[in-house]
């Protein structure tokens, strides 16, 4: 399996097409096709999601195509909670929540390894709580 190097620099100089197979591969989707589906429609709800800094950081460290998808979207004034991010990208896509969830962690887990663990502790911080799941991680929670 194709392995993504760490992000350095600017970008991470993975191909779109890498980016992709690492994606069908995680998410065992058996044509390079759906995984696009699927990519393009996480990374649209992500960036509804997102705004500012994190936002650009987080598209410098995608390939050129994923970028666009990403930027192309308004951001909504108020992030969804994990849930809602869940059931509306289902709603989006015809999907039920199960797949939406399995679609979402395949797309975010490659995205947060491609943006590091210094920006995707960034980009976390933007969103609501339960994104980190999402994104393949823990969520870890400071005791009060």
């Amino acid at each position: 399996m194709l392995s993504l190097r760490e992000p350095t620099g600017t970008t991470s100089g993975v191909t779109f097409h890498q980016m992709l197979e690492k994606i069908r591969y995680e998410g065992a989707y058996p044509t390079r096709e759906r995984a696009e589906t699927v990519t393009h429609a996480v990374l649209s709800g992500l960036g509804r999601q997102l705004s500012g800094d994190a936002r650009a950081d987080l598209a410098a460290r995608l390939p050129a195509e994923a970028a666009l998808i990403l930027t192309a979207q308004v951001p909504d004034p108020e992030p969804l909670t994990s849930w809602a991010f869940v059931k509306d990208l289902a709603a989006r896509t015809g999907g039920t929540p199960a797949t939406a969830r399995w679609d979402t962690g395949a797309v975010l887990a490659t995205v947060g390894h491609l943006a590091g663990a210094d920006l995707l502790d960034r980009v976390l911080a933007q969103l609501p709580s339960g994104y980190a799941l999402l994104f393949g991680r823990a969520e870890l929670i400071q005791a009060a």
